[in-house]
């Protein structure tokens, strides 16, 4: 797969990344809300033929030679772990919700480079909100910056995430905000740097294409995204798939990770860690 090393522009490359899924989310559209064919993949995730359209669309306008591919909804092609620059696609993510008739998926595509995202796009058609960020130019809805909330202050924090790690947090800090459930983690981690929410949280098993793009989004709107060791994430590795994660401002970040890495706030009948909770 790699080809030459063709110098990139990360601000043309988000440009295209926004052109691209404002024309997927069309297609999306297309099919929603209307007798769309579903089947279900292993795990029991579930697939459309929207997904499939949206996919093959998707890498019609953005494959390259030079540069590597990874979609949920493609074969993944390992030669992608020799490629300085991939794209990673989720298609439709959210798809149970799209299948649903709920508003809350998206369409999400990264460009990452040396494992880390450079641009970014997710777009939310039923709302026709679009979020873009490049790596060192900031992120933007609908053209208008974003910036994730300041503080470190749990108290009254609207927090988004699994119900499990949303009731364990509460055990420390009673008087978080349970925000409602965002089905896709695109979105739902997009609403961290909107400043919508103040925190998002991620159970294990996300993969690179759940991730990368709300990843430089949240970045670069001020905020932090790690795994429940404070790690930064890293993608396009063979085993695309990721642990637990936190995304706020960065020091509201630093007061979730630290009660998700106190071995207390596990679970008191299985010894479970937050990091080990699935």
């Amino acid at each position: 797969m790699p080809g030459s090393e063709a110098r990139i522009d990360p601000r043309d490359e988000t440009q295209k990344l926004e052109h691209a899924l404002r024309a997927a989310g069309a297609i999306a559209l297309k099919f929603f809300r209307g007798n769309v064919r579903s089947w279900f993949k292993s795990e029991d995730s579930p697939v459309s033929e929207a997904d499939i359209a949206v996919d093959r669309f998707l890498r019609e306008v953005l494959a390259r030679p030079d540069i590597g591919w990874l979609s949920e909804e493609s074969e993944d092609d390992l030669s992608r772990l020799e490629a300085r620059r991939l794209y990673i696609v989720d298609p439709i993510d959210g798809t149970r919700s799209y299948l649903a008739g709920r508003p809350d998926w998206s369409i999400a595509a990264a460009l990452v480079e040396d494992g880390r995202p450079v641009a970014a796009a997710i777009f939310a058609p039923t709302d026709d909100e679009m979020f873009v960020a490049t790596a060192g130019g900031g992120a933007s809805l609908n053209g208008r910056p974003l910036h994730a909330t300041p503080g470190s202050s749990l108290r009254g924090a609207r927090i988004a995430g699994p119900q499990r790690y949303l009731d364990r947090l509460a055990q420390a800090a009673p008087d978080i905000v349970r925000a409602p459930k965002i089905h896709s983690l695109a979105l739902r981690l997009a609403r961290v740097a909107e400043g919508r929410i103040d925190a998002g949280l991620a159970s294990v098993h996300a993969h690179d294409w759940d991730l990368a793009a709300a990843d430089l989004l949240v970045h670069e709107a001020g905020g932090v995204m790690t795994d429940a060791s404070g790690n930064a994430l890293v993608y396009n590795l063979h085993n695309p798939m990721h642990g637990a994660l936190i995304a706020a401002g960065r020091d509201r970040h630093q007061a979730v990770l630290a009660l998700m890495g106190d071995s207390r706030m596990g679970d008191s009948r299985t010894g479970d860690s937050w990091k080990q909770l699935s």
